[in-house]
């Protein structure tokens, strides 16, 4: 119950902390990737990055969430931490996990094979395409951010600092693991790959 717990408070401070200044970019620098899902699809237009807020709660996952989750399954170590809690964070403002549209996928850090499949599964979705395409599997599949151990992915260049993981002066913070993101990775999705509208999904 207080993992639980944890994890509720970590992903409603996720849409509010901001990131905080940029560093290296994540794992070996998002080059191209074998075996890349987003390969498949060059022949068809890659979807543009967005990224939607939430506005409410709702009462069940999205059907993007439900087979992002079944995809994760099926091609990453891990298992699900869960998809739905109502999470208001401000005046008409949500997480993500309120609309459904995000996973909490677990992998601890301090697990050599579960950080290698964090990392991974991290750099397979921010890979660019054989085409060049930057984010690509992450686009078509509507992603549209990625917390893991002190580090996010808001549709920026490159992954970044959490800022959660920080204090003003940039200086790490003793925080617990599951705030920090360091026994899960957290995806959100955009309404599009919510709602199983991207190119991917289609």
């Amino acid at each position: 119950m207080l993992a639980r717990h944890l994890i509720v408070c970590a992903c409603a401070l996720a849409a509010l902390a901001l990131p905080a200044a940029a560093s290296a970019k994540f794992g070996q620098s998002f080059r191209p990737m074998p075996h890349n899902p987003a390969d498949r699809l060059l022949s068809v237009p890659i979807d543009d990055f967005r990224y939607d807020h939430a506005t409410r709660c709702r009462k069940k996952p999205a059907p993007g969430a439900l087979a992002m989750q079944s995809w994760l399954a099926s091609h990453s170590r891990g298992v699900s931490w869960g998809i739905m809690r109502c999470e208001k964070l401000g005046p008409g403002n949500y997480s993500l996990h309120a609309e459904g549209r995000a996973i909490d996928w677990h992998l601890d850090v301090r697990n050599r094979a579960d950080r290698r499949a964090a990392e991974h599964l991290i750099d397979l979705l921010l890979a660019p395409d054989r085409a060049g395409n930057p984010f690509a599997l992450a686009r078509r599949m509507g992603v549209q951010e990625i917390i893991w151990n002190c580090q996010a992915w808001w549709g920026s260049e490159a992954m970044i600092k959490y800022s959660l993981c920080y204090d003003a002066k940039d200086r790490p913070k003793k925080i617990d693991d599951t705030s920090a993101h360091r026994n899960h990775v957290h995806i959100g999705l955009s309404r599009a790959g919510a709602a199983k509208r991207t190119s991917f999904w289609r």
